[in-house]
């Protein structure tokens, strides 16, 4: 399986675990990610609230690479990277803005490229077949926080469902673990107010881990770095608000199914957490 790979610059930098857990679980699957040449940052968080062609341009110029290399299906890891790039796709649907940003590029673009997140293409692969490979069952008791940016606006990426998604959940079931039925699967942890408004972010991401606590969940499972590095990294902060500290680890989908895949802690890049990391 060949695929088309789009790290951004998360991924190449504050959540390089991330990257490694990611390359080394699709090496594990014997999937091809063909990384695209000369990619740039999305422009995510702040280049569409700032200017509208920057922010359309950005997300433009990366697809319409994978358009010139071929890559007829691109899978994004990062869910700001995977939102800004959809919501682009659908913003260039317009002949308006897309002759505009065409223009500002001076490269063909087509939008034909398939804009995937790490979650789509592990249900590519196959829950059944990721079970068939699994040495380590992932028994663990876990709470599956989606956050904001990868099912909103639904209306645009068309993931999962909206309020109540279920394809974390189903893939940790897949390894042997079991997930929570909780309300905080879409809350927001407040990344966007990271820099802004410190306060802010510990009180929304602290009521996130409070109540993964009172459910007696032994890690949170993420799929985007901005909560990741929110949840974990901020970790003395939230705990700051809370009337009992939380010491429950935050792990990236691809680290949990490395583990039941039998990958070292190194190789899925948990050493770098903030947060220990013990399962």
């Amino acid at each position: 399986m060949k695929i088309g790979f789009y790290p951004g610059c998360s991924l190449t930098g504050s959540s390089r675990e991330y990257n490694e857990s990611v390359v080394a679980v699709a090496k594990a699957l014997d999937i091809e990610l063909v990384e695209i040449k000369d990619w740039n940052c999305c422009g995510a968080t702040a280049a569409h609230a700032m200017n509208e062609e920057l922010s359309l341009s950005l997300p433009a110029r990366i697809m319409a690479l994978a358009e010139e290399q071929g890559l007829t299906d691109v899978v994004v890891p990062c869910a700001a990277c995977y939102n800004r790039l959809k919501v682009t796709q659908h913003e260039l649907e317009d002949d308006t803005k897309r002759i505009r940003v065409v223009d500002i590029l001076k490269m063909p673009y087509q939008g034909s490229s398939r804009i995937i997140n790490v979650l789509q293409l592990l249900e590519m692969y196959g829950a059944e077949n990721i079970k068939a490979k699994i040495t380590r069952p992932f028994a663990h008791k876990v709470a599956c926080y989606y956050g904001c940016l990868l099912v909103r606006p639904h209306s645009i990426l068309k993931f999962d469902r909206v309020e109540d998604p279920q394809s974390m959940d189903t893939m940790i079931k897949s390894i042997g673990g079991t997930t929570l039925d909780w309300a905080f699967k879409t809350e927001c942890c407040g990344a966007g107010f990271s820099v802004s408004r410190t306060d802010l972010v510990a009180k929304l991401s602290g009521n996130i881990l409070k109540d993964a606590a009172d459910r007696e969940a032994e890690a949170l499972i993420v799929a985007c770095p901005m909560c990741q590095s929110n949840l974990d990294m901020r970790r003395s902060a939230i705990n700051k608000t809370l009337e009992t500290p939380s010491d429950i680890p935050v792990i990236y989908i691809t680290q949990a199914i490395g583990l039941a895949l039998g990958l070292s802690a190194k190789e899925l890049g948990l050493k770098r957490h903030f947060v220990t990391v013990e399962l």
